[in-house]
């Protein structure tokens, strides 16, 4: 039986997986640099801070990672303070989980000030039990102490707990820690579905998929 939920962020409940494709290369442009065509598919697997130290040891940067943290923070917060979307349905699902009495959580390695913008703007930031950022780890997504950290705060195993992510290396992390793992179809991950498919517990087209995963397991 589920007892609680850990929601990834972008790609999963909110629109934004475009944004970081386009950061990663104004970022580099702007340090006269010729983005790789694959710099997003590396950058999905670091946080924040991993990507300022991996800027400059790939790229010979002249920039402390201080600084390279700070201007990609001023490169998306006007994306996510003004223009991302929740994806569909999202509302709908938090619903549910009230009325169910499911707590619910977000893991993600994005900033807390600019998770907390987008979902302040839709009026739902308080309704998740806690949030958790890359910021509160030492580590990215290939780790799983995110998830755990998120277990322990909800005092449950993680056997007990759904995890819903759109990205392959976080659902790879979250399925070998032992967490119930639902892979949300994203289109940026298009290329890499049939991967999540095969190792996730569940796939969820639409995240409010993840209410008839729910009445499945409570069936049993």
């Amino acid at each position: 039986m589920i007892k609680a939920i850990i929601f990834d962020l972008d790609g999963t409940l909110i629109d934004s997986m475009g944004v970081w494709y386009r950061t990663d290369r104004i970022f580099l442009r702007e340090n006269n640099v010729v983005p790789p065509e694959d710099i997003s598919e590396r950058m999905k697997k670091m946080s924040i801070e991993e990507a300022a130290v991996y800027f400059n040891n790939e790229f010979g940067l002249d920039c402390t990672p201080e600084y390279i943290i700070k201007r990609i923070e001023e490169i998306v917060a006007d994306e996510y303070k003004n223009n991302i979307s929740l994806k569909d349905n999202v509302i709908r699902l938090l619903d549910y989980l009230d009325e169910k009495g499911i707590p619910y959580c977000i893991a993600t390695a994005t900033y807390k000030k600019l998770a907390k913008s987008v979902l302040e703007r839709y009026g739902i930031y308080n309704r998740f039990k806690f949030v958790i950022t890359g910021e509160d780890v030492k580590t990215g997504k290939t780790s799983p102490e995110i998830y755990l950290k998120c277990a322990e705060n909800f005092n449950c195993r993680p056997d007990e707990i759904l995890v819903a992510e759109d990205s392959l290396h976080c659902v790879e992390t979250a399925v070998s820690a032992g967490f119930f793992t639902v892979g949300v179809y994203d289109p940026d991950a298009e290329n890499v579905w049939e991967k999540i498919c095969s190792l996730a517990h569940k796939t969820a087209q639409n995240i409010y998929e993840i209410t008839d995963i729910i009445s499945e397991m409570e069936n049993k």
